[in-house]
C-alpha cells in the first residue's frame, strides 16, 4: 500500500518527506521469517513499524494534496480510503481488508488442522444429478452457513430451468437448511 501511495505522489509530482522504501525492503521479508520461527513478538513489532511508514506517507501525501488542491481520479480515492482502512484495522476488527487487488474478499475458517483458513467468498454451485450440467451458480459475500444458502440456489435453478427440483444431493455442511419444499438428501444418509 505504501508504494501505492508513493506511485499517485509521484504521479502529481509532489515530493514526499520520505518513502521508507528501502526500510520496508529490509522489513518485510523479515516479518515473514519472524512469523515461521514463530517470533512473533519481533514480527509485530515489525508490523507495527511497517504501518508507521503506511501512516506517514498517506499523512505527508494527503496534507500536500489539501494544500496545492489537487482532485484525485476515483481509483486514487479508493487507494487512499484502502489506506485508511489498512491503518485501522485490529486484529479483533471485523471488517479487515485481507488483499489490496481484490478488497471483498472473506476469511474463512475451515474447521481442518492441516489449513485452517482460506481465503475467497463462498460459492454455490448447482448440477443435474446424471449429466453435471451447471445450471444455477452464486456467490454469497460475508460467511453465511451453507445451509442458509439451500433456499436461494433452489429458487434460482427453478427460476432458470422453469420447474421445481424434487430431491436435492446435498455434502454434509447443508444440515439444517430448512427447506421442506424440494427433498433434501444429505450426503452419508440411508
Amino acid at each position: 500500500m505504501r508504494r501505492h501511495l508513493v506511485d499517485i505522489a509521484h504521479r502529481y509530482s509532489i515530493t514526499l518527506r520520505q518513502t521508507y522504501a528501502k526500510a520496508s525492503r529490509e522489513l518485510l521479508p523479515q516479518i515473514g521469517r519472524d512469523g515461521h520461527a514463530k517470533q512473533y513478538k519481533r514480527m509485530r513489532k515489525a508490523i507495527k513499524k511497517i504501518k508507521g511508514y503506511l501512516g506517514r506517507v498517506l499523512r505527508d501525501l494527503r496534507r500536500q494534496i489539501q494544500a496545492r488542491g489537487i482532485i484525485l481520479n476515483p481509483k486514487e480515492q479508493a487507494r487512499l480510503a484502502q489506506a485508511i482502512r489498512l491503518l485501522g484495522q485490529t486484529t479483533k476488527s471485523k471488517n479487515k481488508l485481507y488483499s489490496l487487488h481484490e478488497p471483498d474478499v472473506d476469511c474463512i475458517s475451515k474447521g481442518k488442522a492441516h489449513k485452517r483458513y482460506e481465503f475467497g467468498v463462498k460459492a454455490s454451485v448447482a448440477t443435474t444429478a446424471k449429466e453435471a450440467f451447471i445450471i444455477g451458480a452464486r456467490s454469497y459475500p460475508g460467511n453465511p452457513y451453507d445451509g442458509h444458502t439451500l433456499g436461494d440456489q433452489l429458487q434460482q435453478v427453478e427460476v432458470v430451468t422453469n420447474q421445481k427440483p424434487e430431491v436435492c444431493y446435498v455434502d454434509r455442511g447443508y444440515k439444517g437448511s430448512g427447506v421442506s419444499s424440494t427433498r433434501v438428501v444429505i450426503a452419508g444418509q440411508k
